[in-house]
C-alpha cells in the first residue's frame, strides 16, 4: 500500500490528469484559449503607466456639473429602495440612464459608503470633499481597463499586430476619452469598452456574443441606439440566415432568446412594479430642441447658420421677406427650448427622423449584401455618423461614436485614413469648448497636438497614396488647406474673449461652468447668449463657440461623405467580383 509519502498512485495520478484534460476540453470549446491569458508588452505596459500617471495628475482639474450628476446617482441607488430611483427628484440630476448602469452606480455606491458616507447621503448635494473626488475619478480609471482589454485582444488576433498596436494606443488614449471623462467626468471609456469587446468578437466570429454584448450596452446607455440598426442587419444576415437565405433556425432561436434575457434582467424589476412608462419618460425627454444649447458640429448646425446669413442678407438689403419674429433670436440665443428659424422653414422632430432613416438604408442595404466584418464596421461607424448628423438635439460629447469605430478603419488605406484625420481633428477640436478654464485648456490642446502627432506619422507612412488624378490633386489640396485652418481658429476663439473685454471693460462675462450634464437624450443642461444682447452679456459671446461649431461641422459633413462614398464603391466592387465568381 503506497503510503502518502510515497505519493498517488499511478491509477489516481491518471485519473487526476484524465480529470484535468476533460476540464481543460470543455473549457476550450466554450472559451478560445487565446482569450485565457494575458501577454502584455513592456511597451504597452508603458503607455498604461503613464496613462494612468496623467489621469492621476487630472484629479484636482476642473469637472463639470456631470461630476455631481454621478455623485448623485451613487446616493440615489445606495439610499433609496430600487422602486424610487426613477421617481427621485431631490437633485435636478435626476437618475435618466437605463437600469444596468443603475445597478452600475449601485455596486460602485457600497466601497463609497465606506470610504466617506457622505458621498451617498441623498441631501448632501454638490458635495466637494477629495474623499469624492479622488473616489469617482479613481472609478473611471478602473472601469476604462475594460476598454483596455478588448483593444489588447484586437492586437493578439490582427493579422498585422504592429499596426493595431498602434491603433489601439491612439483608441486608448484619445484626446476624446481625456477631455469627457477624465476631466469634464463622464464613463465613455469604460462603455466604449464593452462596445469593442462586442465589435471583437464580431471580427473573431462569435456573433452570438458580440450581440449579447450589444443588449448589454444599450441597457447601459441609449445612445447607443444609434449603432443597433446595422447590428440587427449585421447579425440578422450573417447569424440568423443562411448564405442562401434560409433561416438558421437555431442560431435565431439563441441570439433572440439571449437578447431578451439582458434586457428582462434589466428591465424585469421595473416591469413588474408597472413603472416602465416612468422609465421610459426619463430615458426619452422630447421637450428639446433641434439644437442643443452649443450646436453639435453637424448637418442642422450648418443649416443654423445658413438661417443667420439669411436673415442678416434679409435685415441690410432690406428684401421683401417673410421673417419668423419668433426666429430672430431663437436659434441663436442658446437655450434648451425649441429652435424656432426666422428665414428658414422650421425642423421637426419628424423630419430629422425620415432623413437619417434614408440614410441609414442606403448603408444597411449594402450591409445586407455583403455581411463580411469589415462592411460591418463602417456600416456600424456610418450609421452612428448619421445619427449624429442628422438626429434631433445631439450632444457633441457623440462625436466619439463616430471617432472610435473610425479609428478601426484608420489602416485599412489611405482613403480611410484621410477620412480618419479629417474627422478625428474636427470631432476632437469639437469637444473643447467642453473644457474653458485656462490650465486644463493648454492640457487638452497640447495633449491632443501630441496625440494626432504620435497616430498621424507611423500610419501615414504605411497607407499614404500619391493622388491619381487632377481631382484628387485638387481634393487633397482644399482638405489640407481646411486641417491648416484650425490654428487659426484656435487663435481666434483664445483671443476674441480677450479682445472683447477690453473694449468692455465694465462688461462681466457670464460663464460656461454649468457646461452640459449628461450626454445623450437628457440632462439638464446650461445656457449660451448666442447673440442675443442682455444685461452684463456681449452679444457676439457666442461667436467662438458659434466659430467652432461651425467649421467643426463642415469637416464632420465632408468625411461622412467621403466615408460613403468609399463603402458604396468599394461594395459596388465587390459586388461585380461576385457576378464575376457566380
Amino acid at each position: 500500500m503506497a503510503t502518502e509519502a510515497e505519493g498517488p498512485s499511478p491509477s489516481k495520478t491518471l485519473n487526476m490528469s484524465s480529470s484535468v484534460s476533460i476540464l481543460q476540453s470543455t473549457t476550450s470549446s466554450l472559451v478560445p484559449s487565446s482569450w485565457l491569458y494575458w501577454d502584455v508588452l513592456p511597451s504597452e505596459w508603458d503607455i498604461f503607466w503613464l496613462s494612468t500617471a496623467l489621469k492621476l495628475l487630472l484629479f484636482p482639474a476642473y469637472r463639470s456639473t456631470d461630476f455631481e450628476v454621478h455623485r448623485n446617482w451613487l446616493a440615489i441607488t445606495h439610499s433609496l429602495p430600487i422602486s424610487k430611483w426613477y421617481y427621485d427628484t431631490t437633485s435636478e440630476w435626476t437618475l435618466d440612464y437605463p437600469p444596468f448602469f443603475a445597478y452600475f452606480e449601485k455596486l460602485m455606491s457600497i466601497p463609497a459608503s465606506f470610504i466617506d458616507p457622505k458621498i451617498v447621503d441623498l441631501n448632501n448635494l454638490n458635495y466637494g470633499a477629495w474623499s469624492v473626488i479622488a473616489y469617482q475619478r479613481t472609478t473611471v480609471i478602473l472601469t476604462e481597463l475594460v476598454l483596455g482589454a478588448a483593444l489588447l485582444k484586437f492586437i493578439k488576433g490582427s493579422v498585422d499586430p504592429s499596426i493595431q498596436r498602434i491603433i489601439s494606443g491612439s483608441i486608448f488614449l484619445h484626446p476624446g476619452f481625456l477631455i469627457v471623462d477624465h476631466i469634464h467626468f463622464q464613463y465613455n471609456g469604460f462603455m466604449y469598452g464593452i462596445l469593442l469587446w462586442s465589435v471583437l468578437f464580431a471580427r473573431n466570429g462569435h456573433k452570438l456574443a458580440s450581440g449579447i454584448f450589444f443588449a448589454i450596452l444599450l441597457n447601459f446607455k441609449h445612445i447607443y441606439m444609434y449603432l443597433a440598426p446595422a447590428y440587427f442587419v449585421y447579425l440578422l444576415r450573417s447569424f440568423c440566415l443562411s448564405p442562401t437565405g434560409q433561416i438558421q433556425v437555431k442560431n435565431f432561436l439563441s441570439l433572440a432568446n439571449a437578447v431578451i434575457a439582458v434586457f428582462v434582467v434589466s428591465l424585469g424589476p421595473f416591469a413588474l412594479m408597472g413603472q416602465i412608462p416612468q422609465l421610459l419618460s426619463r430615458l426619452f425627454p422630447f421637450t428639446r430642441g433641434l439644437n442643443h444649447a452649443y450646436w453639435a458640429p453637424n448637418f442642422w448646425a450648418l443649416v443654423t447658420a445658413a438661417d443667420r446669413i439669411f436673415l442678416k442678407y434679409v435685415q441690410v438689403t432690406g428684401t421683401k421677406w417673410a421673417i419668423n419674429e419668433a426666429g430672430v433670436a431663437s436659434s441663436s440665443r442658446g437655450l434648451v427650448g425649441d429652435t424656432v428659424f426666422a428665414v428658414l422653414p422650421n425642423i421637426k422632430p419628424v423630419h430629422t427622423f425620415v432623413i437619417t432613416i434614408v440614410f441609414q438604408l442606403i448603408w444597411l442595404v449594402k450591409l445586407w449584401r455583403n455581411p463580411s466584418y469589415k462592411s460591418f464596421l463602417t456600416a456600424l461607424t456610418l450609421s452612428g455618423w448619421t445619427s449624429f448628423l442628422f438626429g434631433w438635439h445631439v450632444h457633441e460629447k457623440a462625436v466619439l461614436l463616430i471617432l472610435i469605430p473610425l479609428s478601426l478603419l484608420a489602416a485599412e488605406r489611405h482613403a480611410y485614413f484621410r477620412t480618419f484625420v479629417l474627422a478625428s481633428v474636427a470631432g476632437i477640436f469639437s469637444l473643447f469648448p467642453l473644457i474653458f478654464t485656462p490650465a486644463e485648456s493648454v492640457i487638452k490642446v497640447i495633449y491632443s497636438v501630441i496625440w494626432i502627432a504620435a497616430v498621424y506619422l507611423p500610419l501615414s507612412r504605411r497607407v499614404y497614396e500619391y493622388p491619381k488624378s487632377i481631382i484628387y490633386v485638387v481634393m487633397d489640396t482644399l482638405e489640407k488647406v481646411y486641417l491648416a485652418g484650425f490654428p487659426a481658429l484656435m487663435l481666434f476663439v483664445a483671443v476674441f474673449p480677450l479682445a472683447r473685454s477690453q473694449s468692455s471693460p465694465n462688461q462681466v462675462p457670464s460663464s460656461n461652468a454649468s457646461n452640459l450634464s449628461t450626454d445623450g437624450f437628457s440632462g439638464p443642461e446650461p445656457r449660451h447668449d448666442m447673440g442675443q444682447s442682455t444685461a452684463g452679456t456681449s452679444a457676439m459671446e457666442f461667436l467662438p463657440l458659434m466659430a467652432t461649431s461651425i467649421y467643426c461641422a463642415i469637416g464632420l459633413v465632408w468625411s461622412f461623405m467621403r466615408l460613403g462614398f468609399i463603402y458604396l464603391q468599394e461594395e459596388t466592387k465587390y459586388q461585380g467580383q461576385l457576378s464575376e465568381i457566380k
